[in-house]
């Protein structure tokens, strides 16, 4: 993976620059990929289908309310930074990490595909506390560890529907 640079702009906030730069590109992969899977769990919302329809779709739509408001977490805290936030939807499809959601509908299929997408983010969100908390921006571990405690939650609920 190439070096990615961030652009930044002037700020008070009082952790060295070096700091700021790297947890900025840390803080945007963490936005492209949640917000990929926020997409991708609306993409489930719409298309589920099955006898569990309903209680999917609506399922669905609340994981995609905590996705949404920890989106906006995310690119604020890169912009308190002194950052710019990558939060276009075409930015986070060129920058995501997480697969492309298959053309599926079947309740299981599509809560599968789920369960693969939360727990790879909440793999890289366990990794991205770790690399913030040594970098010194204890406010980006404990962002993330927010994060983290609610992909784990929400992985829970998609895991109980498959045992």
């Amino acid at each position: 993976m190439a070096t990615k640079k961030a652009l930044t702009f002037k700020t008070s906030i009082d952790l060295p620059a070096k700091t700021r730069e790297s947890v900025i590109v840390l803080l945007n992969q963490q936005l492209a990929d949640t917000f990929d899977l926020l997409s991708q769990t609306k993409q489930a919302h719409w298309n589920v289908k099955g006898m569990n329809f309903i209680a999917l779709h609506k399922l669905f739509d609340e994981l995609v309310d905590t996705l949404e408001d920890q989106v906006d977490e995310i690119a604020e805290r890169v912009t308190a930074l002194g950052g710019l936030a990558m939060g276009t939807a075409r930015m986070a499809a060129a920058n995501s990490t997480l697969p492309e959601f298959p053309a599926v509908t079947a309740g299981e299929d599509v809560v599968k595909a789920l369960v693969e997408r939360y727990a790879a983010l909440a793999k890289s969100t366990r990794a991205a506390i770790d690399t913030a908390d040594k970098a010194g921006d204890a406010d980006t571990a404990d962002l993330f560890t927010g994060v983290s405690r609610d992909l784990d939650k929400h992985l829970w609920f998609l895991e109980a529907h498959l045992q």
